[in-house]
């Protein structure tokens, strides 16, 4: 067995780290236009005793699926366009986890042509200060050639019940 031992170039710095910010300012409920408190589960924890970070995803996802689902914007069986995720990041601000329950706030920020950003905060039960801030965007497109079509003219109407601009924004 051959023992080698790795050294950085003495020439090579390593690349910075990005600056996280803890002291960042959480979103408030009055950021959100709509609410939907969903129960955690056992499995939802990880070894860290706190919600695993897939977990908020999912979340996510459901609550703006389970939103067009109920406005009659996306159907199960075919007809409609759907949505492809095309980007989506979540700010973890403080823990979340079983067995307490989710109150996850929804807004729309941006409609485009055939897009658009969905943002959300999670909130443990009864708080002010959203516990994640977390985006997701959606290209529509047609359900059997998977290109990009245009928002429909209903569809664009209930997304705009939904824009709600943050606290603070100009």
């Amino acid at each position: 067995m051959i023992s080698r031992q790795l050294r950085l170039r003495s020439d090579r710095k390593p690349a910075p780290r990005p600056a996280i910010s803890l002291t960042a300012t959480a979103p408030r409920r009055a950021d959100y236009a709509l609410f939907q408190t969903v129960p955690t589960r056992w499995r939802d924890n990880d070894i860290y005793a706190h919600m695993n970070n897939v977990v908020f995803y999912e979340l996510l996802d459901s609550a703006v699926n389970g939103w067009l689902l109920r406005a009659g914007y996306l159907s199960l069986s075919g007809g409609t366009p759907i949505g492809f995720v095309v980007a989506s990041g979540c700010k973890y601000l403080a823990p979340l986890g079983f067995p307490e329950p989710v109150d996850v706030g929804l807004r729309v920020a941006r409609i485009g042509t055939s897009s658009v950003r969905y943002e959300a905060g999670l909130f443990a039960p009864g708080g002010d200060e959203a516990a994640a801030e977390m985006h997701l965007t959606h290209v529509y497109v047609d359900r059997e050639t998977r290109r990009p079509t245009p928002l429909a003219p209903a569809m664009r109407a209930g997304l705009g019940a939904l824009v709600i601009a943050p606290a603070g924004a100009s």
